[in-house]
This record gives structure tokens, C-alpha cells and sequence, in this order.
């Protein structure tokens, strides 16, 4: 089923400055752009490069003062959705080289300090089956609620208030994965059912595929919102820090973000 989707954003540049944008969905297997439209002004200079792993393209524009973004599209999102419970979990030395990464600790995701309590809270479960009880622990145990987080909070900051938003859901459900000796990445996209509407922030963890001839990416959302068999990815990273929609390497105010998104 194609979903459509909208953004507009704006910033204010303090000086003359390179920025670093990553907002257009990803034409990857599993979703394909069906139409496209994207408007970015004014800027001096514009320069598309290749994303994290390469899914989705990252914007570089040099700019100044006033920008507005204005994007569309329409995706054609084709994804197999198989129950996280029935999925095993590969061992660390099975797993291919461009996972590995995906088990460390990062700026947002310090999963080495977690290895205690995802023994004593979900000891006895592996793969798919501990994912699962680890995105129903986080849906009952941290409160959905805009406003008591910020750029700077961390997975571990987040545990102990025992709230935030869809990138702190995320973040969690990385590190837990991750202290579990699980890949796993952080995914930002669109995504219809999300209340409120914005760039949503969600999971994927690396297990192995119901044909067991290897491993895959699973998506997983611990908010509950997305409908994630039509969501639309834009980029994967190791945490927020990667696939942040707008990255300013100059002083910056934001002024304004809307997203819609619609199914068929």
C-alpha cells in the first residue's frame, strides 16, 4: 500500500554555515518512491552523499540566514512483518561485519550498563522472544510524554525518569537489545498512527530470518504507535546523532516542524 507524506521545517543560521540534512524516505527494498518533490530555499550550495549504510541519502547545504525545507513523496512500502517471537538469535561470531558495530555503546545508547539488569529482568528468554519482552516492558514501564526530554538525554537518563518520547523508546530499546548481545540500530522515518504527527523514531534488531539462512533487520516500535508494515524509513545509525533530520555545525534556531502522513 503507497502511503503520502508531507514535511515542512525552518531554521535560522546565525552566520554563514554548513548543515547537514536527512529527511527524504529511502528507496530501499521494501519501499519504493513513487513521486517525489523536494524544495530547499535559499541556499548557496547543495550537495547530496550516501547515508549510514547506505540507506537514504544526508543533504549538505551551505546557507545562510532563513531556511525553509519543503518535501513530498509518495512510497510504495511492501514489508514483511514476522513475529519477533519466532525469531531466533545468531551468535556473536555468525554475525556479518556491518552488524557488528551495532552491538557497541554510543553518545545516546551506553548498553554496558545495562548487562545486570536485562539478565535479571529477562533472563531465560533469547532472539525475538526477549525483544519482544523488552519493547512490552518499556510500552508498560515508561510513560509516553512530550516535554521531559531533550537533545542532550540519554538512554540512561531515560530509564531513570521513567519517560519520554519516541527517540527516547528508541534509544532504550537499542541498548537493552544491545546489552542482550543484540544488533541493534536506531531507525528514524514516517509513520502512519503516530499521535502526534512528526518524524518518528523507532527500532530495528538483527536476528535471524524464518528461513534461517542468515539474519535480517526487524523493525520494532516500543511507543506502540507506528503502523510499522507502512512505515517509510529515511535512515538507520547507531543513535539519534546519525540520522538527526537537521545537523547545524553553526548556531541555529529552529523555528517551526510539520509532518503528515497518510495511508493510500
Amino acid at each position: 500500500m503507497p502511503i503520502h507524506l508531507a514535511s515542512r521545517f525552518a531554521f535560522d543560521l546565525a552566520q554563514p554555515a554548513s548543515v547537514l540534512l536527512q529527511f527524504e524516505a529511502a528507496d530501499m527494498p521494501g519501499q519504493q518512491l513513487v513521486e517525489t518533490a523536494c524544495d530547499i530555499k535559499p541556499v548557496n550550495e547543495l550537495t547530496r552523499v550516501a547515508a549510514q549504510d547506505n540507506i537514504g541519502e544526508r543533504i549538505w547545504l551551505h546557507a545562510e540566514s532563513r531556511v525553509e525545507v519543503r518535501y513530498e513523496a509518495s512510497v510504495a512500502v511492501d514489508r514483511d512483518l514476522p513475529a519477533l517471537e519466532n525469531l531466533h538469535q545468531l551468535s556473536p561470531h555468525r554475525l556479518p561485519g556491518d552488524a557488528v558495530k551495532f552491538l557497541l555503546s554510543s553518545r545516546y545508547c551506553f548498553s554496558n550498563q545495562f548487562l545486570a539488569f536485562v539478565e535479571e529482568e529477562f533472563g531465560g528468554t533469547e532472539g525475538g522472544a526477549r525483544i519482544a519482552a523488552i519493547r512490552d516492558w518499556l510500552n508498560t514501564h515508561i510513560a509516553y510524554s512530550p516535554g521531559v526530554s531533550g537533545p542532550q538525554t540519554t538512554a540512561v537518563d531515560t530509564f531513570h525518569a521513567r519517560a519520554g518520547v519516541c527517540r527516547d523508546f528508541a534509544h532504550m530499546l537499542v541498548t537493552l537489545a544491545r546489552a542482550s548481545s543484540i544488533p541493534a540500530r536506531y531507525v528514524s522515518c514516517y509513520a502512519p498512527g503516530v499521535t502526534p504527527q512528526d518524524f518518528h523514531a523507532v527500532a530495528q534488531v538483527y536476528l535471524a530470518n524464518p528461513q534461517g539462512t542468515g539474519g535480517d533487520w526487524h523493525l520494532v516500535d516500543a511507543t506502540g504507535m507506528a503502523d510499522l508494515e507502512h512505515a517509510a524509513i529515511i535512515g538507520v545509525g547507531r543513535d539519534a546523532a546519525d540520522v538527526a533530520f537537521v545537523t547545524s555545525f553553526a548556531p541555529m534556531q529552529f523555528e517551526y516542524v510539520k509532518v503528515d502522513v497518510a495511508r493510500g
